[in-house]
């Protein structure tokens, strides 16, 4: 039986990230990669970028980051050594592209955290207790909780060796004043993001939204430049660590249903609710 376009697209896909894998130390070339498809660069790389959500280039770049983890934490290589096993050309480009991927530095990801330390606080806001996170470079978490036990731990996951001190900060309040549409003087809060590049990229797609607008999963595919990617764009939505500052809440089915939500579906709905009456009462406002 003769296979059709999907399957052979998929079989040129899954040939090119094992040649990635297999070859990730010496850098291969975007041409090289197709080379080993039979296609064009160009027809490769839009290929590529329509099914892994990612660019080629990006992909190998996370493929040395993630052998990297490996060597830094289970077989405990020293960054030099790392940067030589991965192949990054130096070990400044390491520890810049494991900043830009994983939000910290090697060092920092080797001790799972150890020596940066995470203040954190619950916090109340119009749709039940907020848990908090932030480091000195900005809010890392941000989590509406049923328990306070658990959702510590989620936190403790992401940053397994990190010293957690229980403290009320200034940033915290400053992230929880965004529940108050009325309020003219809230600053720009700094994040402190880790994640993949497809992920990073839609989180910024997701800041863009306004309040009191949705968009679809199909929507920020395409702002992402990504239109055949809304499966991953879920994906990474769901993985969001951030709630409400990332308005993962304002993505919805193209069908017009709310979807799922992280913190609880019905809670999105809420959410939504609130601020469309938000938006409708500056309408009003506006017109007297």
């Amino acid at each position: 039986m003769e296979k059709t376009q999907k399957e052979l697209n998929y079989e040129r896909i899954a040939k090119a990230i094992q040649y990635i894998q297999d070859h990730f130390q010496e850098k291969p070339s975007l041409d090289e990669i197709a080379q080993q498809v039979h296609l064009s660069p160009f027809h490769f790389q839009r290929l590529f970028s329509d099914w892994a959500g990612t660019s080629p280039k990006k992909f190998l770049q996370y493929t040395q980051v993630n052998y990297a983890k490996k060597l830094l934490k289970e077989e405990q290589r020293t960054l030099f050594e790392t940067h030589l096993l991965t192949g990054f050309g130096s070990t400044s480009r390491l520890h810049d592209m494991f900043v830009q991927i994983e939000g910290m530095t090697p060092a920092e990801y080797k001790q799972g955290g150890e020596g940066l330390t995470i203040s954190y606080s619950f916090q109340d806001t119009p749709f039940g207790i907020c848990l908090v996170g932030s480091t000195e470079k900005g809010i890392c978490y941000m989590a509406f909780v049923e328990d306070h036990d658990s959702d510590l731990t989620e936190l403790k996951r992401n940053f397994e060796n990190a010293n957690l001190v229980a403290q009320e900060l200034p940033i915290h309040l400053e992230a929880i004043r965004i529940f108050n549409p009325d309020d003219q003087s809230l600053k720009r809060i700094k994040l402190h993001l880790k994640g993949t590049p497809f992920q990073l990229k839609v989180w910024e797609a997701l800041l863009q939204i306004p309040m009191g607008v949705v968009n679809s999963y199909k929507d920020i595919a395409i702002k992402i430049d990504q239109p055949t990617a809304s499966r991953a764009v879920g994906t990474a939505i769901g993985q969001n660590p951030i709630a409400y500052l990332i308005p993962c809440h304002r993505v919805i089915q193209t069908t017009g249903q709310t979807g799922g939500y992280r913190w609880k579906p019905i809670r999105k709905t809420v959410i939504l609710g609130w601020e469309f009456a938000q938006n409708d009462k500056e309408i009003k406002h506006e017109a007297i």
